[in-house]
């Protein structure tokens, strides 16, 4: 049997040679361009060309030492991208959900309730707002321009919360942009609203101690929250997280400072209108718990010429999602979007079933005053109203149709229709002890017109009441 050709002792230790020599030769050429692109993406981060002054609100400015950040930052002026139930393209809520109308009888959201736009938008969009007015505080600015850091420090933040929304017209002229979130010394990450720190203050925490990831959700904290104003007089701005942040907290904080936004024209139940808890709800969800932040979502990594920088068009991921939802989930876009639109949609349905309970028991409430049902009578039906609205709106005022935590949004639903069956349970024998012998007949609210059409003499009525 012959026997196969031996490769000689000289022969194998040139070929090892050569491998280890173009092994170390790979090698090198890879150091060199991990090192050419740290240096890339390390001058990208803290190469200033021009100083950056304090209090500096102009976007542009800023887009001299960060072209690329400011090119994404301005294509938030982009009104055209929408999802099923987002994006930045206008929508009307009223138009949409009419029964809504009913719900905020008597209060601004009414008469004008639309979907937010682009950061690029946020000032226009809260000046031409039909729920503005002369009596309108000025802290109805505070999460819409980098302009309000400056005016908070050169009349201080109570005097900033005292003036009126006209006062600053002048003033106030750029949308939300770099000076929000970042430090115009070193660009890390800041909070330049007082109230978010106040809040973790009174929770025992100290906000200083976050660490940059935590940061990339609590820049977005200072706007993307609930909040309301303490009182007519001050207008200081107060998020209502004392107790915590799920909506039991909220209802547990607004009963305890007996606070109220207004009182419901048709039933005269006390209510409160939650603003946007969209960081309370991410907070409850398993992204939170993993440790992805806002940012990494919204705002994912982009790479242009071999540097690595956040997107700052600040949208939905279903329009990024190879950079932000298949990061993590191996899926197609397809079935990424296929299972989105399936949560959302069951949020959908859930908050349609809440707002037909609780318009429906506003309605009731007011029959039975018809009806001549005593305050005293009424108290438990509208302590319920109100109750059931708060959950319905802690989940119906946050952005994301429910993505964020969708167990937590189902079930904060769920509470809300129960609270209201108790309401209408409730109130159905006070209308029977009136002499009511059948349920009310509702009235055509299909159309936005038509709901403001039948508030009307209610919103009239509660008005020519009101002291002169």
């Amino acid at each position: 049997m012959s026997q196969p050709p031996r490769i000689g002792k000289s022969a194998l230790a040139s070929m090892v040679f050569f491998g280890c020599a173009l092994g170390v030769f790979a090698l090198g050429l890879l150091a060199s361009s991990v090192s050419e692109r740290r240096n890339e993406a390390t001058a990208s981060r803290v190469q200033f060309m021009t100083n950056i002054g304090d209090f500096e609100s102009d976007n542009s400015k800023w887009g001299v030492n960060f072209p690329r950040e400011f090119d994404s930052w301005e294509a938030t002026k982009n009104i055209e991208e929408e999802t099923k139930y987002g994006g930045s393209k206008t929508k009307d809520y009223l138009a949409e959900r009419p029964l809504t109308v009913v719900m905020f009888a008597g209060f601004g959201f009414a008469k004008d309730y639309n979907s937010p736009r682009g950061h690029y938008w946020a000032l226009t969009d809260v000046t031409g707002t039909k729920r503005r007015s002369s009596k309108t505080p000025a802290t109805c600015y505070s999460c819409k321009s980098p302009d309000v850091p400056r005016l908070m420090a050169q009349d201080g933040v109570a005097g900033f919360y005292g003036k009126k929304f006209d006062d600053y017209t002048k003033e106030v002229t750029n949308p939300i942009g770099c000076a929000d979130c970042h430090s115009n010394k070193t660009m890390a990450l800041q909070i330049s609203r007082p109230a978010l720190a106040e809040a973790f203050d009174r929770q025992g925490k100290d906000i200083t101690k976050s660490t940059h990831q935590e940061m990339r959700s609590l820049a977005c904290a200072q706007c993307h929250v609930s909040y309301y104003f303490k009182d007519k007089k001050s207008n200081e701005l107060v998020f209502p997280w004392d107790n915590g942040l799920a909506a039991e907290d909220f209802e547990k904080y607004y009963d305890k400072v007996g606070f109220s936004d207004w009182t419901h024209s048709i039933s005269g139940a006390k209510m409160v209108k939650l603003r946007h808890p969209d960081y309370e709800i991410y907070s409850t969800g398993i992204h939170a718990f993993r440790g992805v932040s806002c940012a990494d979502c919204h705002m994912p990594y982009k790479s242009e010429g071999g540097i690595k920088f956040t997107d700052h068009q600040v949208r939905s991921p279903l329009l990024t999602m190879s950079n932000s939802c298949q990061v993590c989930h191996r899926w197609s876009e397809k079935d990424i979007k296929a299972r989105v639109y399936s949560i959302q949609d069951k949020t959908r349905d859930l908050l349609d079933r809440a707002m037909g309970a609780i318009a429906s028991l506003h309605l009731e409430i007011a029959d039975a005053i018809e009806l001549g049902a005593t305050d005293v009578e009424l108290d438990a039906s509208r302590k319920l109203v109100s109750k059931a609205q708060i959950y319905w709106d802690y989940v119906a005022s946050s952005n994301g149709m429910g993505i964020h935590a969708p167990q937590e949004c189902a079930r904060v639903l769920a509470k809300s229709i129960d609270i209201a069956m108790q309401g209408r349970l409730l109130v159905s024998l006070v209308r029977s002890g009136h002499g009511a012998k059948a349920a009310i007949e509702l009235p055509d609210l299909a159309t936005k017109d038509k709901a403001q059409a039948f508030i009307k003499p209610f919103v009239d009525a509660q008005a020519a009441a009101m002291p002169k």
